[in-house]
């Protein structure tokens, strides 16, 4: 982050190139994926499964059908909404509300990313993870008290 100011992040936010906004296109991976392929997130693509978390359609799984770079939205086949006239209209969803629970992997550039990202990390058994639920904690510090002052009462003839 370059600034804490929030009107230049909107600024670089509608502002920011194409390349740059697939970055900010990244959704979580489901549970599976993550240890699967040790990572967290990854930007969605055309092709990808994806289940909505939040809104109306929460709950609904489907294919992505299309990106919108230019609006930060993806549209998820089988999202649609029927207009006045009758004809049907896809909804625009935003992708960090969703979760990635199927990977399109056709692309080899894509596959090396997806390696690279979770090559620094090791993948814990479930043997390593009952170990480290089982270390004790460390006592915790006690806090000392604060002295306080008493302040005497004047007494009449003082100053």
């Amino acid at each position: 982050m370059k600034t804490s100011k929030p009107g230049k992040q909107r600024k670089r936010l509608y502002q920011a190139p194409l390349h740059r906004r697939y970055k900010r296109f990244s959704a979580p991976l489901s549970p599976e994926l993550k240890k699967s392929h040790n990572t967290n997130s990854i930007p969605v693509r055309t092709g990808d499964t994806v289940r909505i978390m939040r809104g109306e359609r929460k709950g609904f799984e489907g294919k992505v059908s299309g990106v919108d770079r230019t609006k930060y939205r993806i549209f998820v086949e089988g999202v649609t909404r029927e207009k006045v006239d009758g004809t049907t209209m896809l909804i625009p969803v935003h992708p960090s509300k969703v979760v990635i629970t199927r990977l399109n992997l056709d692309d080899k550039w894509r596959r090396d990313t997806l390696e690279r990202k979770g090559a620094g990390k090791k993948a814990k058994l479930p043997e390593e993870e009952i170990a480290e639920e089982k270390e004790p904690e460390p006592p915790k510090k006690e806090e000392k008290k604060k002295r306080t002052t008493r302040k005497t009462a004047k007494k009449s003839g003082e100053a």
